[in-house]
């Protein structure tokens, strides 16, 4: 019975060598998930906040751009 009890207790400590290095890996992967959803919340309100410069310039472009066929028009 002795040696039926050592394998039993050797197979209890690496099973729970086993756990440890499983919870490792997912307390690893917990925190890097959180930094990633915490980057994506940061970039979106960025993204949200943040003034469209392009939109304006497009806007006035296409005005310019009007401007100058009329003027083509009005001297033909």
């Amino acid at each position: 019975m002795n040696k039926i009890d050592e394998l039993v207790d050797l197979l209890k400590t690496k099973t729970k060598e086993e756990e440890k290095g499983k919870n490792t890996l997912l307390w690893v992967l917990a925190i890097v998930g959180a930094v990633a959803a915490v980057a994506g919340i940061a970039y979106a309100v960025y993204r949200f906040f943040t003034p469209d410069y392009l939109e304006d310039f497009e806007d006035d472009f296409d005005d310019d751009f009007d401007d100058y066929f009329e003027d083509e028009d009005e001297e033909e």
